[in-house]
């Protein structure tokens, strides 16, 4: 069976649906720590305007005190991924989860709050990075798994211990026109989701199912491809 590993999103839309908020012990840490600071910590820790700050610092009060509301997680987030990725297809039956700095690796419809947090931000947790604090739980959910298909960035992928990211399938995303070869994150990001929503549609079970998607143009090509690494390509018009 594939799992099927994704980032977080800074941009959030507030979806209809209200859950009920729940937190881990690992994640109440991070919120007590977080909900401590004061607006000009961070604003340091973000690096943004004391007034962004102010935002950010009632939210992490509202979270401390139970008083945030929560959301699907991948009904919630709305970052271009996520914009372009089918999200009627992501039931609480599928084998897609999220790596969050603040809630470890959650399924797709898990229950998560509005925040500010990515493993860029400075914020020492039980003197660890967050990168630190959350690995040992990141390998043990990937260990757990038959095949993960990696559509992660490298912020999330490098929370992951070397010896258990080895064994991922990664997935990248190219243009070609006139010969030349780009990939950027928008690329990236628009093209993660729309392959995802693929893989789900086609309910792919192996890796050889998943070279012979196609989407919004792009192919697979096995000439760029490694053993665990599925290069796909989109040809554009001169």
């Amino acid at each position: 069976m594939l799992t099927y590993l994704i980032p977080t999103a800074k941009e959030m839309k507030l979806p209809d649906t209200k859950l009920t908020p729940t937190l881990s012990q690992k994640s109440s840490a991070i919120v007590e720590k977080m909900s401590q600071s004061t607006i000009e910590e961070l604003a340091k820790a973000y690096k943004i305007t004391p007034v962004a700050a102010e935002k950010e610092f009632d939210r992490w009060q509202a979270i401390q005190t139970g008083t945030a509301p929560t959301y699907p997680a991948t009904q919630l987030f709305n970052g271009l991924m996520y914009r372009h990725l089918d999200r009627q297809l992501l039931t609480a039956q599928a084998p897609v989860y999220i790596t969050s700095a603040l809630y470890g690796v959650i399924q797709a419809l898990e229950p998560i709050a509005e925040h500010r947090l990515d493993f860029h931000t400075k914020a020492g947790v039980k003197g660890q990075s967050l990168k630190s604090y959350w690995r040992a739980d990141y390998d043990a959910f990937a260990s757990e798994q038959e095949q993960v298909i990696s559509l992660l960035s490298s912020e999330f992928a490098d929370v992951f211990s070397p010896q258990i990211r080895d064994n991922f399938i990664t997935i990248s995303f190219m243009e070609e026109k006139d010969g030349q070869l780009k990939s950027h994150s928008t690329i990236s990001k628009k093209a993660r989701g729309a392959f995802l929503t693929q893989a789900l549609k086609t309910k792919a079970s192996g890796v050889n199912e998943l070279k012979r998607i196609t989407f919004d143009g792009f192919a697979f090509s096995d000439q760029l491809s490694a053993e665990k690494q599925l290069v796909f390509v989109k040809k554009l018009e001169i």
